[in-house]
């Protein structure tokens, strides 16, 4: 297994490349990121180990990357000061080679668009998520959350369905397609502490012996922050959430009343990432503050989960 670490600052995020499979990306920042600059690490995997290619410097802590769809050596990264910064691996300088400043705080998650390749969607603590091109400095759109948004992504399938997670415990999906006069795009609303719908009970003849063994503490149901959320890559319509409250759940976009799909509990500190296996559409990976990574699977039913 390979090591890499970053000292003086802590990662916020790592991204393989779509191009290349020796190459990553890290963001970090110093300080965990509440006071001070960042660092963007591009890391060459080789048969010597990890190798620096490149590094560059922000004044503010990087919360988030994204690598460009459209040329392999660019990558975006999202900035404390509200900014989202374009760099090039393959140009000597340390500059970003464009700049994308419009929140008017901290910019928290940047995703690219993996249908189209021609825009990018990025989301800020100042309630609002914003398209932009990478040919031009101004926004192309500004979708209004209301509060913090701390994590925005494309639909992998769709490119007009750009979808959102904030502090006020709602996932949101935006169809662009619709017209701005529509709630400005949005479609879906959905609040992600809702518990699921209970199963219907089965006839007492089918019922099992009853065993007692300890049950799990229930899942709260009081609204908690959602720090992230990922869409499945091979079920359009599902979506994973995580946030404070320790749990993931899984919603069916097609359904919003209806509740979580599923829910998997098993971290003891809030869910900081997740994120759908690019190779099956069941498994799962999330990443916590209670310092673990666990991978679990969603049964095709919808109901039952577990931990791996």
């Amino acid at each position: 297994m390979l090591e890499f670490r970053t000292p003086g600052f802590n990662p916020y995020a790592v991204k393989y490349s779509p191009y290349y499979d020796s190459r990553i990306a890290v963001a970090s920042a110093a300080n965990y990121g509440i006071v001070g600059n960042g660092r963007l690490f591009c890391l060459g995997l080789g048969p010597q180990g990890i190798v620096v290619e490149k590094t560059f410097d922000t004044n503010d802590a990087q919360y988030d990357l994204a690598w460009s769809e459209t040329n392999e050596n660019q990558l975006l990264v999202a900035c404390g000061d509200g900014s989202i910064k374009m760099y090039d691996v393959g140009v000597g300088s340390e500059f970003p080679v464009a700049n994308f400043h419009e929140h008017k705080r901290e910019a928290f998650s940047v995703a690219w668009s993996p249908v189209t390749k021609d825009t990018f969607a990025s989301s800020s603590w100042d309630g609002t998520v914003k398209i932009w091109s990478p040919a031009r400095k101004e926004s192309l759109k500004t979708l209004p959350v209301g509060n913090c948004a701390y994590s925005t992504s494309y639909c992998p399938s769709n490119p007009h369905l750009i979808s959102c997670v904030s502090t006020d415990s709602h996932l949101r999906v935006f169809d662009l397609r619709t017209p701005i006069s529509a709630a400005y795009h949005l479609a879906v609303k959905i609040p992600v502490h809702h518990l699921p719908h209970p199963a219907p009970p089965l006839p007492p003849s089918q019922r099992p012996p009853q065993i007692q063994t300890p049950s799990p503490p229930p899942p709260t149901t009081t609204p908690a922050e959602v720090l992230t959320h990922d869409w499945n890559k091979y079920r359009e319509p599902i979506i994973a959430t995580g946030g404070v409250d320790r749990a993931i759940r899984t919603f069916d976009i097609r359904n919003p009343a209806g509740g979580p799909v599923a829910l998997l509990l098993g971290h003891e500190y809030a869910v900081r990432r997740l994120a759908w296996s690019p190779h099956a559409a069941d498994i799962l990976v999330s990443a916590s503050y209670d310092m673990t990574e666990q991978e679990g699977w969603e049964s095709r039913s919808g109901r039952g989960c577990s931990w791996a």
